[in-house]
């Protein structure tokens, strides 16, 4: 073993010869071999019930046990965490899962308790053992296991912020943290070409978090051979350079040189000196699962190579050579296990299946323990002596101030909202500090320090994807997308992860997140990637709500009412709107909030309908007035607030008022959000309407650099006058 002192990086290679560890003990080796053996012969019942056609699906860990049993007997189940891949059954036995319940998440039973049904099997979960529930994406729960990792230091330098907190309608479970514990989280080699693998160890890195990185290198990510997918052909060799990390490789079918590299590991991480990295060697004596047949690609002699690798065979050997157990032992281990695998497969595909209903259904989508939409969120704006008008960037930094001194789990960061990263320029007064592009997190760094705003590196999925471990954690993170053009690199957390996590583990994980995040155009030059919308594929997103408010006051209430909330939030701010004249509001006080799902009457009329949101507010409002004036057309303006949840019961009320109805947005016309609404009005009210649904949006294109082109692709005013006065006269 080397140690570079300069880096602060301690590498190992262990042999590939097995020999016995000072700390296992015979009884040790015994129970490593039962777990094992137990994690193979699940396998083979789960394969044998797919070809009986009584589950769906299988994958298999066969191959892997060695390496996913040390790490279980090495690191502590319910005081570690984990973030584990779909071929970790060897792990989650180790850790204490039964056989039994894995067989319950492959019949898809509604006892499973890690999904009650409704992910594939292999996708693991445990609040008990600190599983954090797992999704199909490879590589995604990298970043999760570097904002647990960063959660738990976190706890543990302010255990106030871990404590229930009863001076607010809405509470938070006590979470425990233990100073020293270890974020375990591992990936096939395959999924080491995911960049949000690469985000996580350059995270880990600097900030020398104790999370042990795992690659179980079989050789083949489904097909394609290792040195296809890595450069070179060995992925230790890639990440060879990162400083602060203990880096091991290791022959991943030999348990004693396992366990010894999880000890080695594991006591590096606990002591702070940073992340580890283990490179198991393994084998996979079956094809990448039932859907894949490995002999299309694999020849028979790379096989039969694999086999004389098997660590069941070389771990029996162990026992064997050593004298721990004879045959005859080694016969009664392995039929004992076969019964309890045959029991707990019949019991399995016995167990009651879901309730097929729409309720239960939907159970979970949402948070059943806090509900946003209830109108007893709704309060009035404080009055105070101080009356001054304010923009709806002063409001929602007032709003992140005020409940960053309410709770103390709540971390604000993304790309610039820290003061100054450099935080002695900042206590030196030499800098006056930045606070985002838009300066919407201005003075917060200097109020609470740099452990609660920080600047992320320039990667997105990392800011969202370290705020869902954050969450499941028990923390509140609030962080920030710079540009809405740039949300699309966080798309695989956006959508598969950070709002699936409530309903796809049954109700016992939850990730609430607030991403705020600067939206829209009408710039005057903002161009392609300054200016873009696309608010409607996100409220196509089940599980995450999303807001969009169009002034200071609403702005303000709506942002307290999201970091409160119990779900993850998309709160997106009109750039155009930040410090415009319109929509200005004195501040309203610390607890001011507004439900989710109440549109706001910006004007009454009893002509016309028009809904709208965000900064065609404003516009759609200069157009209703012109129409009045010049027309004597009375248009009621509808500012809906909130995407996802809207508010369905105040359209209807005054479609059923007016018989004329139009939807004004300012993102593209075919398949924005207006047509969810028109199709709804037209399905549900059709007999109330004396004129078809009228829409007014964006050109079916991005938006421009020179500023005619794009006042022609943007809804304008006139545009919404002469749609309104078309209407009127249908």
């Amino acid at each position: 073993m080397a140690r570079s002192t300069a880096s602060g990086t301690e590498r190992s290679r262990t042999t590939p010869s097995a020999t016995l560890s000072s700390t296992l003990s015979a009884e040790q080796l015994v129970s490593i071999y039962r777990l094992m053996y137990l994690s193979r012969r699940v396998d083979d019942r789960e394969i044998l019930l797919k070809r009986q056609q009584k589950i769906f699906f299988q994958i298999s860990a066969a191959g892997h046990e060695a390496l996913q049993v040390a790490a279980g007997v090495v690191l502590k189940s319910g005081y570690d965490w984990f973030f584990p891949y779909y071929r970790d059954r060897a792990l989650c036995l180790a850790l204490g899962v039964t056989a039994e319940e894995l067989l319950l998440q492959a019949v898809g039973a509604a006892a499973d308790p890690a999904s009650g049904g409704r992910q594939m099997p292999s996708h693991w979960s445990s609040p008990k053992h600190h599983i954090v529930s797992q999704s199909s994406c490879t590589a995604s729960q990298c970043l999760h296991a570097v904002g647990c990792a960063e959660a738990g230091r976190y706890f543990t330098k302010h255990p106030e912020a871990a404590q229930k907190h009863d001076g607010d309608y809405r509470q938070w479970k006590d979470v425990t943290f233990h100073g020293d514990e270890v974020v375990y989280m591992s990936v096939g080699e395959g999924s080491t070409s995911q960049g949000e693998f690469w985000e996580s160890l350059n995270t880990a890195s600097n900030e020398k978090l104790p999370v042990i990185f795992v690659v179980e290198n079989n050789g083949y990510a489904i097909s394609t051979p290792v040195e296809v997918n890595t450069p070179g052909g060995n992925i230790s060799t890639l990440v060879a350079n990162f400083p602060n990390f203990h880096f091991a490789e290791i022959d991943g079918t030999d348990p004693v040189a396992c366990v010894k590299a999880f000890e080695e590991a594991a006591a590096w991480c606990r002591a702070g000196n940073g992340p580890a990295f283990i490179h198991g060697h393994v084998i996979r004596p079956y094809s990448h699962s039932l859907s894949d047949d490995d002999r299309l690609y694999r020849p028979e002699s790379e096989r039969e190579a694999d086999a004389l690798r098997d660590p069941l065979s070389k771990t029996q050997m162990l026992l064997l050579r050593e004298g721990i157990l004879d045959a005859d032992g080694i016969n009664r281990l392995e039929k004992e296990v076969d019964e309890e695998v045959r029991q707990a497969a019949d019991r399995a595909v016995r167990a009651p299946l879901p309730e097929p209903t729409k309720a239960a259904i939907l159970k979970h989508v949402y948070s059943e323990d806090y509900d946003p939409t209830s109108q007893t969120l709704a309060s009035v704006p404080l009055r105070t002596a101080d009356n001054q008008e304010r923009t709806m960037a002063d409001l929602i930094n007032a709003c992140l101030r005020d409940e960053m001194r309410r709770d103390p789990r709540i971390v604000i960061f993304g790309e610039d909202v820290a003061d100054a990263s450099r935080e002695e320029y900042l206590k030196q007064g030499l800098v006056k500090g930045k606070g985002g592009v838009f300066k919407l997190t201005a003075g917060l760094q200097a109020e609470f320090g740099g452990e609660r705003v920080f600047n992320s590196p320039l990667a997105e999925a990392n800011i969202v994807g370290r705020a869902v471990g954050m969450a499941a954690r028990g923390m509140k993170p609030v962080v920030e997308i710079q540009f809405f053009d740039y949300i699309w690199p966080a798309m695989h957390q956006l959508r598969n992860e950070l709002p699936l996590m409530r309903w796809r583990s049954n109700g016992t994980w939850s990730s609430p997140v607030v991403v705020r995040v600067p939206i829209g155009g009408y710039l005057t030059g903002g161009s392609v990637y300054h200016s873009q919308s696309g608010e409607s594929i996100f409220t196509h997103t089940p599980g995450v709500r999303v807001v969009f408010p169009s002034n200071a006051l609403d702005a303000n209430g709506l942002l307290r009412t999201a970091i409160r909330c119990d779900d993850p939030v998309l709160f997106l701010e009109h750039k155009r709107l930040y410090r415009e004249t319109y929509g200005r509001a004195a501040y309203p006080g610390p607890d001011y909030t507004i439900p989710f799902g109440k549109a706001a009457k910006v004007r009454e009329g009893k002509d016309i309908t028009l809904v709208t949101y965000g900064a065609t507010v404003p516009r759609a409002l200069q157009a209703a007035q012109k129409a009045e004036r010049e027309q004597g057309i009375q248009t009621e303006i509808l500012d809906l607030r909130t995407l996802n949840p809207y508010d369905w019961e105040a359209i209807a009320e005054s479609v059923r008022k007016t018989s004329r109805v139009m939807v004004v947005h300012e993102d593209m016309q075919s398949w924005g959000f207006g047509a969810e609404i028109a199709a709804r009005i037209a399905d549900e009210l059709f007999l109330d309407l004396d004129a078809p649904v009228k829409r007014v949006a964006s050109m079916d294109t991005f938006v421009a650099y020179q500023p005619i082109l794009e006042d022609v692709i943007l809804p304008q005013p006139e545009d919404i006058y002469q749609a309104i006065v078309d209407l009127r006269a249908f």
